[in-house]
């Protein structure tokens, strides 16, 4: 093993959460090290514009907001870095992380703030116009497509309450489900099959998104008529659920049955002393960057406060 860089509080990853998770910890004083991951900026930087951040009057692209983030968690005095965290030994104080399979950090504390990811349907087309009228998140992007058709695809709770919020905002929402049935719950989907607006598609599935440089269309497939049909709508939303960015700790920490890191309630404390989770990576339910940077600031808090407690020792 080459030497070990030894740091009081380690952040891996670089959204919302992990970003202000920094910018707390730097001003107590905890001198943070940051690593960014496979994606600086997380799943903001595939989004277009935020309206919904406040202090944004003006709204604000989502690589740019991520890139203030950054630099004032630098101008703070955070140390941020280039590189992903590989593998991790939290046996034992100090807590053991590999950067980029090459480097050992050791830590007093660490911070997870991983995210989450969008799962895709995998068409060449949705990663082409994908933040062009293509987006994993309706609450996020609903709003730009006011007064027009809009097409989302899913069949569990979150797609539901995102084409309801949808059928509030856009004329007509067409939504497609694989199978005869939802998995959404009974309420759900009767709400959604109760909206006037809501054109649902049974038994469909996406064959590709089109568009020149924005969407304008999706064809369809309806998998028992093998009938394919081309519906004009100006947006594209995957509602097919996350991903949290949690591989790396699997066995080590406590997490739920979809990979989702579980937290004490009311706290960022797992089930490690010492290792806080913050932002998407153990939320699953609301999942904005606001509530992400809100357990970013209640992370580093837990952490100033443990390794407090720490040094009374």
């Amino acid at each position: 093993m080459n030497e070990v860089e030894k740091v009081h509080c380690l952040i891996i990853g670089s959204g919302p959460a992990g970003y202000t998770a920094a910018i707390y910890a730097s001003r107590a004083n905890l001198k943070p090290v940051l690593y960014q991951g496979m994606q600086p900026g997380g799943q903001l930087t595939i989004t277009t514009d935020v309206e919904n951040y406040p202090g944004y009057p003006n709204g604000v692209m989502g690589p740019q907001m991520m890139v203030d983030f950054e630099q004032q968690a630098q101008r703070m005095g955070a140390d941020i870095r280039w590189g992903m965290a590989t593998k991790v030994d939290f046996s034992a104080r100090p807590f053991k992380v590999e950067i980029d399979e090459e480097k050992w950090m050791e830590a007093d504390s660490v911070i997870i703030a991983t995210g989450a990811s969008a799962k895709w349907l995998g068409l060449e087309s949705e990663q082409r116009l994908n933040g062009h009228g293509v987006s994993a998140c309706a609450v996020c992007d609903g709003f730009f497509f006011k007064n027009q058709e809009v097409m989302i695809v899913g069949a569990g709770d979150t797609a539901c309450e995102e084409a309801l919020y949808l059928s509030k905002l856009c004329t007509t929402v067409h939504m497609i489900v694989r199978r005869e049935e939802m998995r959404a719950s009974k309420v759900m989907q009767a709400r959604v099959l109760k909206t006037p607006n809501i054109k649902v598609y049974w038994n469909s599935e996406t064959l590709e998104v089109m568009g020149e440089n924005k969407v304008d269309s999706v064809k369809i497939l309806n998998s028992k008529t093998n009938e394919t049909t081309v519906v004009p709508v100006k947006a594209f939303f995957v509602a097919i659920g996350h991903q949290p960015n949690s591989g790396l700790l699997k066995g080590i920490l406590d997490m739920d049955d979809q990979g989702y890191l579980i937290t004490q309630p009311g706290s960022t404390r797992t089930n490690v002393e010492g290792v806080f989770a913050c932002g998407d990576v153990q939320d699953k339910i609301y999942r904005q960057a606001v509530s992400a940077a809100g357990t970013g600031c209640m992370a580093a808090l837990d952490a100033e406060r443990y390794l407090g407690a720490l040094e009374m020792h």
